[in-house]
């Protein structure tokens, strides 16, 4: 199976040779041991470890192993087997636990991209059916137009990246925080939790379907702690928070999602980067 990752320094096309990818004008990228292909340049960084840090992504890894967010995975894996496609890029993959859903459901060539080099090591080492890079979302290192699916499961959504990398008639699938998702954690925190909103319609797409999923759990305080360390309000939890949770043991959560699928539109009407 070819690789059709493009250079992130030229745009030209990879040539995989031996364990690197090296494009015409002799940039090239070594594989990792662990399977996966470091496409980040120095100058797309904005820290020395950009994205989620080892500690999140091991907290990440420990919650999804208990399979609270299994719902949520079978139902984009459904989603997926019933699309007919080449390629598929899940834009910030993370660790991984729905871009192999994705691969498991699918004949095609299914690409994880993150930007965090924790994240992608662990995906690499535990999934061989997917081709896992560290890279920058804003700037996928795919051409123009290359892929039929694009997936985005609570990834920050780049509107004009989506454009240039779907082809003209392919499927956005985007998984994003139901109105009430982790309303009882969220109380601790904040004096007046507000609901979730549906997300935009991201420019030259068109939304197609969309549906709200919702279980109630109960979690004890080590599943809590990982799944606060999993979110963007993680770093609101100060000792006097943490100490409430852990004194009352068990929580019920609602844990809520929606999925929701646009089509890309005819027009090809977007700058290639």
């Amino acid at each position: 199976m070819s690789l059709e990752y493009s250079c992130p320094l030229c745009s030209n096309l990879l040539i995989k040779t031996a364990n690197m990818l090296r494009c015409e004008n002799n940039h090239s990228f070594d594989f990792a041991k662990e399977g996966y292909v470091n496409l980040l340049p120095v100058q797309q960084k904005n820290s020395k470890q950009p994205g989620d840090s080892l500690e999140m992504v091991q907290a990440r890894r420990a919650f999804l192993e208990r399979n609270y967010y299994a719902f949520l995975q079978h139902e984009l894996g459904q989603i997926i087997s019933n699309i007919a496609a080449n390629n598929i890029i899940d834009l910030g993959c993370g660790e991984g636990f729905y871009t192999q859903a994705l691969a498991s459901n699918t004949q095609a060539t299914v690409y994880g991209v993150d930007i965090s080099k924790a994240a992608v090591k662990y995906a690499a080492k535990r999934y061989s059916n997917c081709h896992f890079s560290v890279a920058s979302i804003s700037q996928a290192p795919f051409k123009s137009y290359f892929a039929d699916v694009l997936v985005s499961v609570f990834a920050p959504l780049f509107t004009q990246e989506l454009a240039r990398l779907a082809k003209p008639g392919s499927t956005l699938v985007v998984a994003s925080p139901g109105p009430q998702h982790l309303k009882e954690l969220k109380e601790y925190i904040y004096s007046s939790v507000n609901e979730h909103t549906q997300i935009e319609v991201p420019a030259m797409f068109t939304q197609t379907s969309q549906t709200l999923i919702t279980e109630q759990v109960t979690l004890n305080f080590s599943d809590v702690k990982n799944l606060i360390m999993m979110t963007p309000f993680a770093w609101k939890f100060r000792p006097e928070h943490w100490l409430a949770l852990e004194e009352k043991g068990e929580h019920n959560v609602t844990l809520s999602f929606y999925i929701t699928q646009f089509t890309r539109d005819k027009s090809i009407a977007v700058a290639h980067i």
